[in-house]
């Protein structure tokens, strides 16, 4: 009835941390957390192993089942696993027509630019000059109020 009880999977997960941690400390907290899953169970660590092994059927040994198939021919190889070929290096030439036609497009840009009609707001116009005369009506009041300096 015990053996009904015993929580496989996790008891599984901690024995394989318990054989196969990284470290010391690993394994053995693998084996405390073993060994708290069969007592769990009311049934000790070596009874709990003993259990899981007799019922494992891949506990048998026996020949690897894949070990007679031959593998994948060298020169069969999936698409994505084919190495890409190596890039083309970029000539003198390229460049220099790459910039030609970088240059000419940034022309035309300009020139469009150009040719588009730069309506001046009248509006816009009338507050940024009152803008610009406040400016500079603080600019001098600024400088009167300012302490002269020595090199001035």
């Amino acid at each position: 009835m015990a053996a009904g009880i015993l929580d496989r999977d996790r008891f599984a997960k901690c024995r394989a941390l318990m054989e196969r941690g990284a470290t010391p400390g690993e394994r053995a907290a693998g084996r405390a957390a073993a060994t708290r899953v069969a007592a769990a169970a009311g049934l000790s660590l070596a009874d709990a192993v003993a259990l899981v092994d007799a019922r494992r059927p891949e506990a048998a040994p026996g020949p690897a089942p894949n070990r007679d198939r031959p593998r994948r021919p060298a020169e069969r190889t999936y698409a994505w696993a084919t190495p890409r070929p190596a890039p083309e290096p970029v000539t003198v030439e390229e460049v220099q027509r790459q910039k030609a036609a970088d240059a000419a497009r940034r022309k035309k840009a300009a020139a469009r630019a150009q040719r588009r009609p730069q309506a001046a707001d009248p509006e816009w116009e009338h507050w940024s000059g009152e803008v610009r005369e406040a400016q500079a009506a603080r600019d001098r009041d600024w400088a009167q109020r300012r302490p002269p300096r020595a090199g001035d």
